[in-house]
C-alpha cells in the first residue's frame, strides 16, 4: 500500500476543515528551483531560493521593532511568500536570537502549519533545529525556532566549491541518520534543500524545517520516506560535484546538461570517491539498479544511513605540516647592528685567552689545602662512623633488648596495580528516550583518547539546553558483559570542566536505562578536569557503569558542549 505524508501528523480541527492535501507544483518537488524574481531586489527564502511573482495571499503587514507575546521582537524579515513571512527576531526574555514564521490565522495552511511544528517539537531530536513555540493569538500563527548564528548553510559551503571524501561522507552519514529517526517517530521533511542543512563550527551537521517548510508550502508526498531519501541523495551529489543532479539550475549550482539525464558522480568530476558515488546513485536512482553495479536502490532514510554504516569510515586528510623556515643570524649576533656595513669589513681584533683559574703558585696551594682538609673530614667521618655501628651492635647483643618490628594488622602490603576489565560494549545513556549522539559511543571505549562521544552545542543553558528530555543528563553506560568485581574507574573527558559522576547498578541488574537503575554512588557529583580518576577502598561487584554528565562547560561563545573520550574500568 502507498504511504502517504503530509509532514506531520494531520490534526482535527473543531472547525470542521479537513486537513491540508494540496501537491505542490512539479518544480519544488522534483528537486529545482522554484521560480526567480528577475530584479534581484526581494529577500530570500530561507532555503536561500530568491522570491518568486507567485506569492498571490497577502501576508502580515508587520514591520521591524513589532513584539509578539511581548518577548519576540521582529528584526529582519528574510522570507516573504504566499500568505507567510519568516523573520530573525531576538527572545527579550532569554535574550537569544530567534527564528519566526508568520501566517494569518485564517491562511488555509494555518491549522498544517501548527500541527506539524507541534508535532516536530516533540521529536526533541538535537541534530534539527528545535521548535521552540507555536502559537495562535490576534489573529495570528506564529512558529519560533532555534536560530544558530555560528552555524553555515550547505548552499554557502557548496558556493567555495565541491567538498572533500570525508566531509561529504559525514554529511549524508549524519543527515540520513537524523532522517530515519525522523521518520521511525512519523515525521518527514519533504523540503530537504541545501538551505535547509547547517554544518555548525564543530562539524556536526543540524536539519532545519522538519516538517514545518513543507507544511509552509503545502508540499505533500505520497512516498515521504522515498521522497527524502532523494533529497539526501541529491545533497550528496551536490557536495561531490558542485553540480545539482537535475537538468535546471538550483540553489547557486549549475544543474546537468540538457537531455543526457542522471549520470554518475566520477562522470561529472574527476577524483570522486567511488563509494560515495555509487551511494549517492542509490539513493537517486530508484527505479532499478544503479549504472555502476548491481546494488540495490535505496528507498528510505535507514536504508541510506545502513548503507553507509555499511562502507569503510572515511577519515580525515592528514593535516599538512609546512618546514619551519632556515634559521638565520640577525645581524646582531653577526657583530653589525643595525644596517649592514656598506664599505670592508675592518679585521676582529684578537682576544687573548686568560689562563685556566688556579694555575698560578697560589692557585696550586690552594688547591693542595682544600685538598688536605677534605681527606682530614673523611677519616674523621669513618672513624664516628665505625664507632656507632659497633655501639649500635654491642647493644643489639642484649637478648633483653632485640626487638622486631611487625605490621599491627599484617595486611599492610602494598596494593597491587590496578588492571582493565574487559568492556563487552557501551550504550548512550537516554533517560528522555532519545538519544544524543549514538553512533559515536564506539569512540570512547576503542583505546584510543584521540576520539571522542562529543555531544552537540547547546545554547543558553549549562544542563543540555534545558530541554525537557535532558533533565537527567547523558553519558556513556558501560557494559562488562557480566557481573565483575570494580576497584576503580579511569575517565578522559573531551573537555574540562563538566559536571560528572560515576554510577553503578545492582549486581542483579539485567538491563539500565534511568538513574534509579545506578543505586551504587562510585564518585561524588563534582566538576571534573581532563580526567577523572577514583580508586576505590573496596570493589563494588557490578554489570554496568554509568559515566553520568549533568551540565557542560561553555565553549566562551554563548555556547555549551562536553563529551568523553575514553572510558577504563578498572580491577
Amino acid at each position: 500500500m502507498a504511504e502517504r505524508s503530509t509532514a506531520a501528523v494531520d490534526v482535527a480541527d473543531n472547525s470542521g476543515d479537513e486537513p491540508l492535501a494540496a501537491k505542490a507544483d512539479e518544480a519544488t518537488t522534483d528537486g529545482t528551483a522554484e521560480a526567480q524574481d528577475t530584479t534581484g531586489t526581494k529577500p530570500q527564502d530561507t532555503d536561500g531560493e530568491r522570491i518568486g511573482s507567485e506569492a498571490t495571499l497577502p501576508t502580515p503587514d508587520l514591520h521591524s521593532g513589532h513584539k509578539l507575546a511581548r518577548r519576540y521582537r521582529l528584526e529582519e524579515c528574510v522570507t516573504r511568500l504566499d500568505g507567510f513571512s519568516s523573520w530573525r527576531a531576538v527572545d527579550e526574555k532569554l535574550r537569544r536570537a530567534v527564528g519566526v514564521h508568520l501566517l494569518p490565522a485564517d491562511h488555509p495552511r494555518a491549522r498544517s502549519v501548527l500541527a506539524a511544528a507541534r508535532s516536530s517539537a516533540l521529536l526533541g531530536d538535537p541534530r534539527f533545529v528545535q521548535v521552540l513555540d507555536a502559537v495562535e493569538e490576534d489573529d495570528l500563527v506564529y512558529v519560533v525556532h532555534e536560530w544558530l548564528p555560528d552555524a553555515t548553510e550547505l548552499t554557502s559551503l557548496l558556493a567555495s566549491g565541491p567538498m572533500d571524501a570525508h566531509d561529504a561522507y559525514q554529511l549524508v552519514s549524519q543527515v540520513s541518520q537524523a532522517m530515519a529517526a525522523a521518520h521511525r517517530e512519523g515525521l518527514a521533511h519533504l523540503r530537504l534543500t541545501p538551505g535547509a542543512v547547517l554544518r555548525s563550527s564543530t562539524g556536526q551537521y543540524r536539519i532545519r524545517g522538519l516538517a514545518v517548510n513543507a507544511a509552509l508550502r503545502g508540499i505533500t508526498s505520497d512516498g515521504p520516506q522515498r521522497a527524502d531519501t532523494e533529497a539526501i541523495g541529491a545533497l550528496l551529489y551536490a557536495a561531490l560535484t558542485q553540480r545539482w543532479p537535475y537538468e535546471n539550475d538550483a540553489y547557486g549550482l549549475t544543474g546537468l546538461p540538457k537531455g543526457v539525464g542522471l549520470i554518475a558522480p566520477d562522470q561529472v568530476r574527476a577524483g570522486v570517491h567511488r563509494g560515495l558515488a555509487e551511494l549517492a546513485m542509490r539513493a537517486l536512482v530508484n527505479d532499478g539498479a544503479t549504472a555502476s553495479r548491481q546494488e540495490q536502490p535505496c528507498t528510505t532514510p535507514d536504508e541510506l544511513a545502513k548503507a553507509v554504516a555499511a562502507m569503510p569510515r572515511i577519515r580525515p586528510p592528514e593535516p599538512a605540516f609546512t618546514a619551519p623556515p632556515e634559521y638565520q643570524r640577525t645581524t646582531y649576533q653577526q657583530g653589525s647592528y643595525g644596517r649592514p656595513p656598506t664599505g670592508p669589513v675592518a679585521a676582529q681584533p684578537t682576544i687573548a685567552i686568560p689562563p685556566a683559574p688556579l694555575q698560578s703558585r697560589t692557585g696550586k696551594a690552594l688547591k693542595w689545602a682544600v685538598s688536605a682538609l677534605l681527606i682530614a673530614a673523611l677519616g674523621l667521618g669513618s672513624w664516628q662512623l665505625a664507632e656507632t655501628l659497633l655501639d649500635h651492635r654491642s647493644k643489639g647483643s642484649d637478648p633483653g633488648e632485640s626487638t622486631q618490628t611487625t605490621p599491627e594488622n599484617g595486611d599492610n602490603k602494598p596494593r597491587q596495580p590496578t588492571e582493565p576489565l574487559h568492556i563487552a560494549g557501551a550504550t548512550e545513556f537516554m533517560p528522555g528516550g532519545s538519544g544524543i549522539q549514538p553512533d559515536q559511543v564506539s569512540n570512547s571505549v576503542d583505546g584510543n583518547a584521540s576520539t571522542a562521544w562529543i555531544t552537540p552545542r547547546y545554547v543558553g543553558y549549562a544542563n543540555f539546553g534545558n530541554y525537557p528530555n535532558r533533565r537527567d543528563g547523558s553519558g556513556i553506560v558501560v557494559d562488562l558483559g557480566s557481573v565483575q568485581d570494580v576497584a576503580g574507574v579511569t575517565v578522559k573527558m573531551y573537555r574540562s570542566g563538566q559536571k560528572a559522576e560515576v554510577l553503578a547498578a545492582d549486581p542483579s541488574a539485567s538491563a539500565s536505562s534511568s538513574l534509579s537503575d545506578f543505586p551504587q554512588r562510585l564518585t561524588e557529583l563534582a566538576t571534573a578536569g581532563s580526567e577523572l580518576k577514583e580508586t576505590f577502598s573496596k570493589p563494588v561487584r557490578t554489570r554496568y557503569v554509568l559515566i553520568h554528565l549533568t551540565e557542560l562547560p561553555s565553549d566562551g561563545t554563548g555556547g555549551y558542549r562536553g563529551g568523553i573520550s575514553e572510558i577504563s574500568v578498572l580491577k
